[in-house]
This record gives structure tokens, sequence and C-alpha cells, in this order.
């Protein structure tokens, strides 16, 4: 019996193996589900919880995986961190029959690029997430403004400051800041950085017109009436609470906003009539007569490079990221597919309006992701640094001088 009992021990016992999925907390319960239906009689998934900032998450992550940690088989991955840790050779390169189906047609553009690195494929697009203007119908049609048709920043701020209404974003200093930059930038035309795949030797290109003219829209917002009181602590939660209240707000915030407010309706928090009176719209320009570039976010799923189980790992990962589990994850939790034939069930049209479905969609495939390059964290952080807080935002001052602590922080001359 003891022979027998350190047998078992030294191999490691005789059940089926468990791979771990770590996942942020963004629909945890129909995660669960996932885990459990996508469970085989070779493997069973197990959630582990990572924390609620996307800073954090990538730390937690990245402290495992330089540790060559093997329990680590699955992993939520924001986008921008795809990159960084396919550079560090941190994930699983897809084989090529997986690659292809993980960036086959059925995917949407916006969501294939973020799993790309050197010309590998290194996780399977989950969901996609974009951020859509957002607004009480009252309100625009008190600042005269026909939401048919694309809408600038200028005209927002100007309807809601003249109407008694607020601009809801996210300006604390967190990566959500950057995306605003980002998207501000992009749809100006220019980048925070270009030839990516350089590294520390990227062009820095954020000291620009584009720069400047995003810059310009942060400086109008931080010195309007429309400006919400918390602007400089601002996140996608606090954004949320003033639609409802007096006059309303036009704000930029990600898909999960449509089901969130839909709930204060069940919940008696909102009337049936205030939630008729929710409307949404693309993603505002930062330039007359230019198109803009709505923020693409979302999750991909990467397999660890050191997992004991990789095959298992690249099979469940494959099935998590499903066209189904999409469904699910959209219909439950308001995270949107990243796949076409998701959004064509009938599920997601009964539980969502067409038209915003199609916006989704269209803000996706068209949107504009943030700097793809294996040093994003620190480019994130240097951005945030210059450009916090909103209300010292200047056109004149500010694209130059994040320009300049960037180029230093990727030499080595500066320290974060």
């Amino acid at each position: 019996m003891l022979l027998c009992t350190g047998l078992a021990a030294c191999s490691g016992g005789s059940g089926k193996p468990t791979l771990n999925w770590y996942v942020n907390p963004d629909g945890v319960d129909t995660l669960k589900a996932l885990a459990s239906s996508c469970s085989t009689a070779d493997y069973d998934i197990e959630i582990q919880l990572l924390p609620s900032g996307a800073t954090d998450q990538r730390t937690q992550l990245a402290r495992r995986l330089a540790a060559k940690d093997s329990s680590t088989d699955l992993m939520s991955l924001d986008p921008v961190f795809v990159a960084e840790f396919a550079n560090a050779k941190w994930l699983e390169r897809l084989p090529d029959d997986a690659a292809s189906k993980a960036t086959d047609d059925d995917v949407l553009a916006g969501a294939a690029e973020t799993v790309t690195w050197d010309d590998g494929v290194y996780a399977f697009p989950q969901w996609a997430n974009t951020q859509v203007l957002w607004y009480r119908k009252s309100l625009a049609a008190a600042g005269g403004l026909d939401m048919t048709q694309p809408v600038t920043w200028d005209q927002i701020i100007d309807a809601a400051a003249d109407n008694g209404g607020t601009v809801g974003v996210q300006a604390n200093k967190y990566e959500a800041y950057v995306v605003l930059i980002n998207a501000l930038i992009q749809g100006a035309g220019g980048d925070i950085i270009s030839d990516n795949e350089a590294g520390k030797d990227a062009k820095i290109d954020i000291d620009s017109d584009a720069g400047r003219d995003a810059a310009a829209v942060i400086q109008k917002l931080a010195s309007s009436k429309a400006a919400q009181p918390d602007l400089t602590t601002s996140n996608e939660g606090t954004s949320l609470g003033q639609m409802f209240g007096g006059a309303g707000e036009f704000m930029t915030n990600w898909t999960f906003v449509y089901k969130n407010y839909e709930g204060l309706v069940d919940s008696g928090d909102i009337t049936a009539d205030e939630f008729a009176d929710l409307g949404w719209a693309r993603y505002p320009a930062t330039v007359e007569g230019e198109e803009s570039k709505p923020p693409i976010g979302g999750i991909d799923i990467g397999v660890g490079a050191f997992s004991k189980h990789t095959d298992f790992a690249l099979e469940a990962a494959a099935c998590v990221t499903s066209s189904e589990a999409q469904v699910d994850l959209a219909v439950n939790e308001g995270l949107m597919p990243s796949r076409t034939s998701a959004y064509e069930t009938p599920e997601l049209a009964e539980a969502y309006p067409p038209d915003l479905l199609q916006l989704f969609s269209e803000s996706v495939d068209s949107g504009g992701p943030r700097p793809k390059s294996s040093y994003y964290a620190t480019i994130s952080a240097a951005v945030q640094s210059v450009w916090h807080s909103p209300t010292s935002v200047d056109p004149d001052k500010t694209p130059e001088e994040s320009a300049k602590f960037l180029r230093d922080v990727l030499d080595g001359k500066a320290l974060l």
C-alpha cells in the first residue's frame, strides 16, 4: 500500500488535468459557464480571477509568465498585451490551422488585427469592444444636432454646455484615458507612434497637427461648462451616472452601456420612457469632415507558452471563443462578438436593436487600435504622465512635451 501511494504521488496522479484560465472580472458568470461547457473527458477548465484594472492584470500575468509558470494555461488578454507577450515569447504561437480559424473572414477586421504580431497569430479573439457615442435624444434635439449625420466633439461639447447637459469621458490617470487620447489623435489622421515593430526605436508621432487637434478637444472639454465635476478622476462607471439626471449627457463609453441601462428599467431606477430617450451614434469626429476612429478593445484568449497541456489549451481556447460562446457573452453580459456570424443570430436580434448591432460591428471593423508595440505598457504610462490632468492639457505644449518625454523614456534617459 505504501509503495502504490508513493508511485501515484511521483506520477502526479491519474486524474485528468485542470487548465487554469485567468480571466478579468467582466462577465464572470458566463465565463464560468463556458469553462464548464468547454471542459471535456480529457481536461477540466477552471476560472482564476485577475484584478479589475488592466494595468494590474498585465502585472500579474507578466510576473507569472516571466517566471515560466506552467499553470498559466489560458489567459484573457487586453488586446494591447498581445504584442508585448508574444515578443517576450510568453504566448504559444497558434498552429497554422488554428491561426487561420482565429482570423478567418468571419472575424471583424479590427478584432483580427489585435491577435497578430510579427507575421504570427498568438491569440483567439473572444469579444470585441468598441466605444460609441451614447446620448439623451432630448439633449441632442435641444442642441439642434442631427444625429443621423456624423457629429464632432466641438458640436457635442457646445450642445451640452448650452443646454444644461454634460459630456462624459474616461479621463482618470489610467489606461482608458490613453484610449481617449489615441482615438482623438487617430480621428485627426495621426498616431501616437509608427514603425511599431522597431520597439524602442519606433517613430514618435504624437507631436503633430493631429496631436494638437486631440489636445484642443481635451482642453475645450476641460474648460467647458459641459465638463463633469469628476473629469480628472472619471472612469467607465462614473461617467454613466449623469445620463438620466437633469438634461442628461453625451457620453463615449463601451458596448456594455446598453445592457447596463436596460437593467435599470428592470430594477425601477429609471422609467421605460427615460430608457427610450437613450440614443447612440458613431464615435464623435475630432476634425469636421474626417471620419472618426472608434476605440477598439475587448478580450483575446492566449495560451501560455509554458503550459504543460498546450494541445488541450489550444482546443479549449477555440471552444471558449466560438461563435456560440460569443453570443452567450453578448446576450448575458453586453460583451459584443468579434465574429460577424454571431451578430446575425436570432438571439442577438432579440437582445439588441438592429441599428445598435450594426453600429457596434461597423465601429469594430473601421475603428482604431492602440499602438501595437512590445513596449506598449511603457508608451501608455509615458503618455498618461504628460497628458494628465486633462485640465492642464495645452495644444501648444502637451504634444511636444509628450513626444520628448516618451522618446527619453524609450531611450533610457528618463524614468516613469
